[in-house]
């Protein structure tokens, strides 16, 4: 059985490098696995998306169609939404209750919807962290992405990959720690 992760987020925010992280983990654990990723206009703060695919059988193609994603990884609100058309029924998500508000928000021409955490919840089984106050605790915002990503590994049961090892080959030495610390503060705010 094939199972596909769509991680979603606006550039800047480490959805490609949480999708190659997840992708070496998942190899590691021994699992077939592709991935695609589109980041478009990623550089400036234009959507991102990473399809992730893998099975203990050969997988064909990395590509997620709508409605068969096992799992949403989204790293803002609004990115939620937009792919939420992919879940499958009985799909889960783990998001990030950050808003990152566009040009046209920013300048007054439209503001940010309300009650999206409580429609996704309603929509799928769905973690909400506090990513920001979480980021904070361990001193650099910029590990939300290893955080988000702790959480999904545990929620799909994936803690036993070689993970420390897939952070150090894939990560700059002087940020191994921290994301580490990160990925496990995930793991461990989640049941």
């Amino acid at each position: 059985m094939t199972h596909s992760i769509l991680l979603v987020g606006v550039g800047g925010q480490g959805t490609i490098l949480a999708g190659k992280l997840l992708l070496h983990g998942l190899m590691a654990h021994g699992f077939d696995v592709k991935m695609s990723e589109i980041h478009g206009m990623s550089q400036r703060g234009g959507a991102v998306s990473t399809h992730i695919r893998y099975s203990r059988e050969k997988v064909y193609s990395p590509v997620i169609e709508a409605g068969t994603a096992d799992m949403l990884i989204a790293f803002e609100k609004m990115e939620a939404v937009r792919f939420l058309s992919y879940l499958h029924p009985g799909g889960s998500i783990v998001l990030s209750d950050e808003e990152i508000k566009t040009a046209a928000m920013l300048s007054g021409g439209s503001v940010y919807p309300q009650n999206i955490e409580a429609a996704l919840c309603a929509a799928a089984e769905t973690l909400v962290l506090n990513v920001p106050a979480l980021t904070a605790e361990l001193g650099n915002p910029r590990v939300a992405n290893t955080l988000l990503l702790g959480a999904a590994i545990k929620k799909l049961g994936l803690e036993n990959a070689p993970w420390e090892d897939v952070f150090r080959a894939h990560i700059k030495p002087q940020l191994v720690d921290i994301n580490l610390s990160a990925f496990r503060r995930g793991m461990a705010v989640t049941r």
